[in-house]
């Protein structure tokens, strides 16, 4: 029997889009599947008092470097997006949109919102520029605001979010194989080794 892996995630997480780029790859090495939980990284924080790294200077210049380090390592683009750290709440509104009311879209969006943030350094928070982009990559621009602007998938973001803190989810990446949690892509290491037990 397959076992999954939960992939807590905000898009507007460095470390969740270098994990995002290496989980498919090793899934598929170990047979496992995979399933995205979104949630809202700033109420996260809020809940655990916890906060982005970026908020404490030396601890910001050191994190943005390693996470270029893996980056090299991993062999995928990265820098960050003007304004860093970005309020996503509402792109993990529409994200959330996506995978609940049209599924089939779901990683074709996740992978443009990803892409534009952290490999092209798109400044997502401006709405012409995410229009364009979600364009080009075959997304309609009004309904991933209508899916955003929904009162239910409001609603269902707020419970999520609720529901990864309850499991003691305190930052982005947070993974779960079964009940065993892994925090932070540079923790994959531990989770391939869970996918092996």
């Amino acid at each position: 029997m397959s076992k999954t892996v939960e992939f807590y995630f905000d898009i507007g997480s460095p470390a969740s889009y270098l994990a995002w780029t290496q989980l498919p790859a090793l899934c598929q090495r170990h047979g496992a599947h995979w399933v995205y939980r979104p949630m809202l990284l700033g109420a996260v924080f809020q809940a655990t008092g916890n906060a982005s790294p970026a908020m404490v200077p030396a601890k910001g210049r050191y994190m943005f470097k390693d996470l270029a380090r893996y980056a090299r390592r991993y062999g995928v683009p990265f820098g960050l997006p003007p304004g860093f750290p970005i309020n996503t709440l509402m792109l993990m509104r529409g994200a959330l949109g996506m995978q609940v009311r049209e599924p089939g879209q779901f990683e074709v969006l996740l992978a443009a919102l990803f892409d534009g943030l952290w490999a092209q350094q798109l400044d997502l928070g401006d709405a012409g520029v995410l229009d364009r982009h979600l364009a080009e990559a075959g997304i309609d621009p009004d309904r991933f605001h209508a899916l955003a602007a929904d009162a239910e998938i409001k609603s269902e973001l707020k419970r999520l979010t609720e529901q990864a803190v309850a499991r003691g989810v305190f930052g982005a990446p947070t993974l779960f194989v079964e009940e065993e949690m892994f925090f932070g892509q540079d923790r994959l290491d531990f989770v391939a080794e869970a996918l092996r037990r």
